[in-house]
């Protein structure tokens, strides 16, 4: 009886740990309707919706096992939905974030994030009391799958879906990002290759 007290014990333990690490995997939000998010675009007349989700707090940030608050980086879940009968181009999408400062910031690569978190020397050190994920340079090719993953990618949003990934900002040289913030979007073009109007997001909260 103790005995298959304790197989069940262990059984038990295993399951937890096994669930605790599954945890630690990226998974990329379940993307809504982008005229849904508090802040968005919406031109109702192309039948097209991007909105823009900052991921600027400890508890949003948890969805990263990165810290790439800590790499001074900003990411920004984008979110494009095409209510429309005919597919949209994001080929020449361009996007730039705005701050009240006049700063005009685009999307790091991959290639960048990679540069900083490889770096410890571009970090600016967080003060101890608060939490870090990530403090050393080297990067597992766990960590390297969850930039790449976690990016926005789509190159088209076909009809009546929702294409979504985020945005990272490098945010080094602006500490308040968000204060005044606007996004700006262009190159998106319809089934024609006409471009649509620009999409300016208001980030101010």
């Amino acid at each position: 009886m103790k005995s298959n007290f304790r197989q069940a014990l262990a059984t038990v333990a295993t399951l937890s740990l096994t669930l605790s690490l599954a945890a630690k995997d990226f998974t990329k939000p379940a993307a809504q309707p982008a005229k849904t998010y508090a802040f968005h675009d919406d031109h109702a007349s192309d039948k097209v919706a991007i909105a823009a989700d900052p991921y600027d707090t400890p508890a949003k940030g948890k969805i990263f096992s990165l810290n790439f608050e800590a790499h001074d980086f900003l990411p920004i879940f984008f979110i494009i939905t095409n209510d429309g009968d005919h597919p949209i181009s994001l080929s020449d999408m361009q996007v730039t974030l705005t701050t009240a400062g006049r700063a005009k910031l685009t999307p790091a690569s991959a290639d960048d994030i990679l540069r900083r978190f490889s770096n410890p020397h571009e970090t600016i050190p967080i003060p101890i009391p608060i939490p870090q994920k990530k403090v050393k340079g080297g990067l597992s090719q766990k960590d390297r799958d969850e930039i790449a993953t976690s990016q926005f990618a789509a190159k088209a949003v076909e009809p009546h879906t929702t294409q979504s990934g985020f945005l990272f900002f490098d945010t080094a040289d602006a500490p308040t990002p968000l204060e005044g913030a606007h996004l700006y979007v262009t190159g998106v073009n319809d089934a024609q290759g006409t471009e649509l109007m620009y999409f300016e997001i208001a980030l101010e909260k």
